[in-house]
């Protein structure tokens, strides 16, 4: 397993050496299949494109947004990629890596459950009165109406917890991981 410690260590990562664990002090996210749902902060307005879906606009606050990773790498690898900043010579593949540019990750919140409870998850924070869906990002392959949710205010952790529901872990960003 490989610790994300050190810029050596991520890039040894990105080539494909070896599995991830992502470890804050007190929980590790481990290279398993799962469900996660990542905090993401925006501090300025701004518009971007993303993609063929469109231009989204930016505005200070919080995003949260849902997603699966059944794939090689299991949830830690689907959420570093999401975390860390785009380089210019990779690919773009899924609407959070037009976003992840101009947000900074707060916290992870994620399952191993060995269903996808991914649009469960998104069904839910669009229940919450405080959540705005952005209609179509990241559900291009599915019914739901979306997987990233505007909220003004740092939501909760123990709220965004009741309201997905399950066995869930917390993972804290550090930014010296990425």
């Amino acid at each position: 397993m490989v610790c994300l410690c050190s810029n050596r260590k991520m890039e040894r990562l990105e080539r494909g050496h070896g599995s991830v664990e992502v470890d804050d002090g007190m929980h590790k996210m481990e290279s398993k299949p799962g469900t996660y749902c990542i905090l993401f902060r925006s501090h300025k307005r701004r518009r971007t494109q993303i993609g063929r879906w469109g231009y989204l606009h930016i505005e200070p606050g919080y995003y949260l947004y849902v997603g699966s990773a059944f794939g090689p790498g299991g949830v830690s690898a689907r959420v570093l990629r999401h975390c860390r900043k785009s380089r210019r010579s990779k690919a773009k593949h899924w609407h959070m890596d037009y976003l992840k540019d101009h947000v900074t990750p707060v916290v992870v919140w994620y399952s191993y459950a060995p269903t996808r409870l991914e649009h469960r998850w998104a069904r839910r924070l669009l229940r919450m009165a405080e959540m705005t869906p952005i209609d179509g990002f990241g559900c291009s392959d599915c019914q739901c109406q979306a997987h990233l949710f505007y909220t003004s205010t740092e939501p909760a952790s123990d709220r965004i917890i009741n309201a997905i529901g399950g066995q869930v872990e917390a993972w804290a960003y550090k930014a010296d991981y990425y």
